[in-house]
């Protein structure tokens, strides 16, 4: 039986016909807009009506509606399909997007009338914003990309016009990946000490093991194993507009054990005392929930909180402001001096390609030049200061 979902101004009609031969199921889309003379009532009735003309079409394989759907009723099919299949966040961006880039700009055009010129002038109008990088440019046309790759997949049109071979686009400079040195790392562990406990073990935790900080506000005492030294990353914290804090896995799916040092274990060891004693000092008010980096009364922590507090540690400290995520790139930078193999580092990492864990060889690279940079300008100055000593005793 047909589905019927309303959006807007128009009725997302879904109906599954079956499944095919790999036992996935296929599922036929239209949309309908009513006519504005009609009442809420009405075009509810006649919704119905359109459902099951529609149905019977898919039963008898004529499903021709699709051939004159327009990009922005097919936008609303798109984020029906992907609701359940993005991030959270993703999901909230990608609706974003659409409604206030994508319709406006080439929401009128049928799918079947899209051509690359389109998509060409789409980059062009995304260019002509000054906000916009390359790097920006191309996050947003990807957007673009995947619904008409989804398009594709529903068989409403032949091949996607946004193909990147068919396109023209920004060049896009990689961005250079910003570390903390080892000595700046060992500068921050050595501020710790004055910091409150649930600090220090954020950021011992987030320098030994790189994990993400949605990754580290999501972490709970019943994850870290105390006799194996092995803490399991398995959740990660996100906050989308309007709507309460919420956990998901990992990136990548990529739930993950980390070992850690025997100083990161006893650390957690005392916030998990120290917990209990403001849950004990707190009694009913106290919110037993078992995460590690809580507010005041045991309520897990927003991860921005955590951004921003790192960010004013930085500042109290006299030390050189960078990301919080940079702490991540540190890790696994560190690493790599270490001599730990590449593929160690992206299973430790979460990366779900290691392409991503080769950008940190460039680090490793850049410190090595460096390093003779500075070898070499000891070394000369050194001989010629010497030489000049010499030449001042020959005239002496």
């Amino acid at each position: 039986m047909a589905s019927i979902r309303k959006r807007n101004n128009s009725y997302l009609i879904r109906v599954s016909c079956g499944y095919d031969t790999n036992g996935k199921q296929i599922v036929k889309y239209m949309t309908w807009k009513p006519d504005k003379e009609l009442t809420a009532k009405q075009a509810e009735k006649e919704a119905t009506r359109q459902a099951a003309i529609f149905e019977e079409q898919c039963k008898n394989g004529i499903t021709g509606t699709h051939k004159s759907i327009k990009l922005s009723d097919f936008c609303t099919m798109y984020l029906d399909i992907k609701r359940d299949i993005l991030a959270p966040r993703t999901y909230e961006y990608y609706n974003n997007l659409i409604e206030s880039l994508i319709i406006p700009v080439l929401g009128n055009i049928k799918l079947s009338e899209l051509k690359t010129t389109h998509i060409q002038q789409f980059i062009k109008h995304l260019q002509s914003n000054n906000n916009n990088s390359p790097a920006t440019v191309k996050r947003k046309l990807a957007v673009l990309q995947s619904i008409l790759k989804q398009a594709v997949k529903l068989d409403i049109i032949e091949s996607s016009p946004a193909n990147a071979e068919k396109l023209t686009l920004p060049k896009i400079v990689t961005p250079k990946v910003e570390i903390f040195t080892k000595q700046e790392a060992a500068e921050i562990l050595s501020c710790l000490e004055s910091e409150p406990l649930q600090f220090q073990v954020l950021i011992q935790l987030a320098i030994m093991t790189g994990a993400r900080l949605g990754e580290l506000a999501g972490l709970k005492f019943s994850d870290i194993d105390y006799q194996s030294n092995k803490i399991t990353v398995e959740r990660s914290v996100y906050k989308v507009s309007g709507q309460p804090i919420a956990t998901k896995a990992p990136k990548d799916n990529d739930i993950r054990t980390i070992t850690v040092n025997s100083h990161c274990i006893d650390l957690i060891r005392l916030l998990k005392a120290e917990k209990t004693k403001q849950a004990i000092s707190m009694g009913k008010a106290w919110h037993n929930e078992d995460w590690l980096f809580t507010q005041q009364n045991g309520v897990i922590i927003y991860p921005q909180t955590l951004s921003k507090q790192f960010s004013k540690f930085l500042d109290r400290n006299g030390l050189k402001h960078r990301k919080f995520h940079s702490l991540r790139h540190t890790s696994a930078t560190l690493l790599l001096y270490g001599g730990v193999n590449i593929k160690q580092v992206q299973e430790r990492l979460g990366h779900g390609n290691i392409k991503t864990t080769n950008l940190y060889l460039h680090c490793i690279a850049e410190a090595d030049e460096e390093a003779a940079n500075v070898l070499q300008n000891m070394l000369i100055t050194k001989s010629h200061v010497k030489r000049v000593e010499n030449d001042k005793e020959k005239t002496g």
